[in-house]
């Protein structure tokens, strides 16, 4: 008689190949309408609560198109719905302001950074984003915008390989990767903060329906001629999440992972990548050191 293993391969090989294949392929009529209901419910809640964007119909293009393609890219596209949550989450934060629900951090921040950092300049005490503001140069404008630019590429990329090279590792990155950035949003609503450009731009007056500024990166789009980082913070959910910085969080992570899993000398480049996102983050005045 066959043992267990003996009877599945048994029955494996008396399968034609393209019959599992074509199986394994197999889209059921529940799968269908499942897709089709959560598609539709999210764009109608979208349209709901912050209108509509073409982003949210390219986001449920490419999740009906990955879902359906292959298998493969259907394990692909089920495993990264915890990075579509997380930015479906930070996309509501627009309808749901979190200056509603505590004051605004603005002049107290400004003054805490200066205390702690503040850089002597002609007689005056300035933060370090008021220093960079008056001694910058294209070079380290262009190098720093680009850093920026890595902060969600790099570690979606890292994830999707993780993804196909090592599975629980994907799996515990996507879930750390979820969970500070559920930290970071609820930092965001028991501590709003402003940005320095905000400082820099409006003083120390809350001005609610102040619109999302490329502050510093301004001059990077300025030198490339394109308006790369103005078209990203026109979307900005919400100016007064400052504090904490999740620029300066996700290489961290990625970082960690890469060292627990011993990815050796691309951990110098998660390094050196994490490291620019810091300095860039207080050069361009987006963020206080306070907020890294």
């Amino acid at each position: 008689m066959l043992s267990e293993p003996g009877l599945k391969d048994a029955v494996l090989h008396s399968v034609p190949a393209k019959n599992i294949e074509e199986a394994s392929r197999l889209i059921t009529v529940k799968a269908v309408v499942l897709c089709a209901l959560v598609s539709i419910g999210y764009l109608l809640l979208s349209y709901g609560l912050v209108g509509y964007k073409t982003d949210q119909v390219i986001l449920i293009g490419i999740f009906n198109f990955c879902f359906f393609a292959s298998r493969v890219t259907r394990q692909f596209i089920i495993g990264f719905s915890i990075f579509i949550v997380y930015w479906i989450l930070f996309d509501y934060m627009k309808a749901f302001p979190n200056y509603l629900v505590n004051s605004v951090h603005i002049e107290d921040l400004y003054n805490l950074e200066k205390t702690l950092f503040g850089i002597a300049y002609n007689g005056s005490l300035l933060t370090p984003n008021e220093y960079f503001a008056l001694h910058h140069n294209t070079p380290v404008d262009l190098v720093t915008g680009f850093f920026y630019l890595c902060w969600v590429p790099v570690p979606l990329a890292f994830a999707a390989v993780m993804f196909f090279k090592n599975r629980v590792a994907f799996f515990q990155f996507s879930l750390t990767f979820f969970l500070v950035n559920i930290l970071g949003f609820i930092g965001y609503y028991i501590y709003p903060a402003a940005p320095p450009w905000y400082v820099a731009q409006h003083g120390f007056e809350f001005i609610a329906s102040t619109p999302g500024n490329t502050a510093g990166l301004s001059r990077f789009d300025e030198y490339v001629g394109s308006g790369i980082f103005e078209g990203i913070y026109a979307k900005s959910s919400n100016v007064f999440a400052a504090m904490p910085s999740m620029h300066a969080s996700f290489m961290l992570i990625v970082l960690f992972y890469g060292i627990k899993y011993k990815l050796k000398a691309w951990n110098i480049v998660f390094a050196l990548i994490m490291t620019g996102i810091w300095f860039s983050a207080v050069y361009s005045s987006h963020h206080y050191i306070l907020d890294v």
